[in-house]
């Protein structure tokens, strides 16, 4: 279960969650309406529309995660925040025609239910010029849906990471470039865009700020995460494998791992019993574990038993995209079923620098 967030169901194996914070826009959506005059009546209308509207960026969302899975990479789930969905897929595609695909996907799925929205208001005699789009109305409700969907998939296509537009622009430069090249023109033009939603929400509307912050650190995010994965390329878990390390039982307490911790540079251990990895302890799980049982209990009761799983021949960009997908700071090396050794966040992050110093 995810943490802070409420499980609602899900679809072809992808859970969806809505995030704690979520509610805060329910709540200021009432607050709006009574600032308004409006009555009970209205702010329920309100918070319907919100929802309705939030089922469409599920939807969105979907649109993404269906058709990465198409070509082979799984959505661990869908989590909706008060700025809109996050689908966390394992990766995008590689391939410039299928990020492309990926990324048009999910302004798409809101184009459709536009378009379906239209062509019932048409039939009904229901459709009204653009002026009358008013989200804080109940009145018109299917027509401001469609009017939402709309916006919703032209905002998303802004050419700025981490919008689709911007993926939607690396995969179009992509087809004539390097991905990293591809990927630094993409983020430079987001944080131009970024830089001018902040000036423009200065002497306009002050969320263009927010918005504009939001764009300029996803677009930064988006080249450091793309420049480490190019330093990554032709290297494998060989290359950074760690077979000086320190095993755990699961009898072991928490005392001893903290013992060991002051006394080693190590990032965490793995737990091993009869040859067989049970699981992965860190500093953070340690840290908790201390807190919630005390130093007496065993490493058994809090280690991790969802760790990843690396193999030597996995290539240095997968493996990267392995930790940093399940937040893990090490993982253990199997070959033919043994144990080998592990590799961790430190030992990669030192090859990045390292490649980048030769590159230079």
């Amino acid at each position: 279960m995810k943490k802070w967030s409420l499980f609602i169901g899900s679809y072809s194996g992808i859970k969806v969650f809505i995030h704690w914070t979520f509610w805060i826009i329910i709540g200021w959506i009432f607050m709006m309406h009574f600032q308004m005059g409006h009555g009970w009546a209205e702010g329920i209308k309100g918070a319907l529309f919100i929802l309705v509207l939030f089922a469409c960026v599920v939807l969105h969302e979907f649109g993404h995660a269906l058709m990465a899975k198409r070509y082979g990479i799984p959505t661990r789930d869908i989590t909706l925040y008060p700025i809109g969905g996050v689908a966390s897929l394992d990766k995008m595609p590689d391939k410039p025609a299928k990020e492309l695909a990926v990324a048009l996907a999910g302004p798409a799925v809101n184009f459709v239910i536009a378009g379906v929205l239209y062509i019932f208001l048409y039939v009904n005699d229901q459709l009204l010029p653009i002026s009358e789009i008013d989200h804080m109305s109940g009145d018109n409700f299917w027509f401001n849906i469609m009017a939402a969907n709309v916006i919703l998939a032209v905002f998303n296509l802004i050419p700025a990471f981490p919008m689709d537009g911007g993926r939607v622009l690396r995969a179009l430069l992509a087809f004539n470039m390097g991905k990293l090249k591809a990927t630094t023109i993409a983020a430079r033009v987001g944080q131009f865009l970024a830089i001018v939603f902040v000036f423009l929400g200065f002497f306009s509307n002050f969320w263009l700020v927010f918005i504009g912050l939001f764009i300029y650190l996803g677009a930064g995010a988006e080249e450091v995460l793309e420049s480490t994965k190019s330093a990554l390329t032709g290297y494998t878990a060989k290359d950074v494998l760690i077979r000086q390390y320190t095993r755990l039982f699961p009898e072991e307490t928490l005392e001893k791992a903290v013992q060991l911790l002051r006394n080693t540079q190590e990032q965490g251990f793995v737990v091993v019993e009869n040859d067989q990895v049970q699981g992965v302890l860190t500093r953070k799980e340690l840290i908790k574990g201390l807190s919630a049982y005390g130093n007496t209990s065993p490493v058994s009761k809090i280690m991790r038993k969802d760790f990843v799983v690396i193999v030597p021949d996995m290539p240095l960009q997968q493996v990267y995209e392995k930790l940093m997908t399940d937040n893990a700071q090490l993982a253990p090396v199997l070959e033919g079923g043994h144990l080998i050794g592990i590799v961790d966040a430190t030992g990669i992050n030192e090859m990045v620098v390292i490649t980048k110093g030769i590159k230079r």
